[in-house]
């Protein structure tokens, strides 16, 4: 089930006679509950924050990279999550995924107003990450990047890949991930999700020189 909240901010009730009210201005908000018979999780997002989080979905490795996309994202970011832990985490971070795809969904409504793309070229010690994104409506994910499977705590390291696919395609995301070089695996899937975060702040922008949406077909 999902529940989205569009609220609006006033410009204020005091006004000067004569004085043209500011337009209401919609939040860019969304809440999502996801139940399945494997996992549980419920998320609350604002495009338009500043980085606060609350993030806790039993995967401690994940929670790290989640709390680092709020804050370099610029997004504020509530996630709790229980799932089939005694599995593994594949359930778990997929999920998150999902859920994250689908909260990014809702808050961009139609889109209106937004710079569309992002990228970034994110150096974490020896690693270097490219990311690139499109809030295009078609679904892709090309994610080039060798990950030597190992767990991180209890995060199984393959997981970074079907996480962003899971983002990508519940979200209508084109997002391209390359990893050019790099040894450290926590520093690999770190820089992934700095990347991440920093293009997808980029490309939710509202931009005012965008009249309705960024796409000469009208639509995305």
């Amino acid at each position: 089930m999902v529940r989205t909240k569009t609220l609006t901010k006033s410009a204020g009730t005091n006004h000067k006679p004569g004085r043209k009210r500011k337009p209401a201005v919609a939040a860019r908000v969304a809440e999502i509950k996801r139940t399945t018979a494997e996992t549980s999780v419920q998320l609350k997002l604002n495009l338009d924050g500043s980085g606060k989080h609350k993030i806790a979905t039993g995967v401690g490795f994940l929670d790290h990279m989640l709390v680092l996309l709020a804050r370099h994202g610029f997004v504020d970011l509530e996630m709790q999550a229980q799932g089939d832990l005694e599995v593994d985490s594949h359930h778990t971070v997929e999920d998150c995924g999902l859920a994250l795809g689908q909260a990014l969904k809702q808050a961009l409504g139609d889109k209106t107003g937004i710079h569309r793309y992002g990228e970034a070229l994110i150096p974490m010690d020896e690693t270097l990450v490219q990311v690139a994104l499109d809030f295009s409506g078609r679904p892709f994910l090309v994610f080039h990047a060798e990950i030597p499977k190992l767990k991180l705590g209890n995060f199984d390291t393959e997981m970074a890949e079907e996480f962003f696919r899971a983002v990508a395609m519940e979200s209508g995301l084109t997002l391209h991930i390359n990893v050019l070089y790099g040894s450290n695996v926590h520093h690999l899937i770190e820089g992934m999700f700095k990347a991440f975060a920093r293009a997808l702040a980029q490309a939710v922008a509202m931009d005012s020189r965008v009249h309705g949406v960024m796409s000469s077909k009208g639509t995305l």
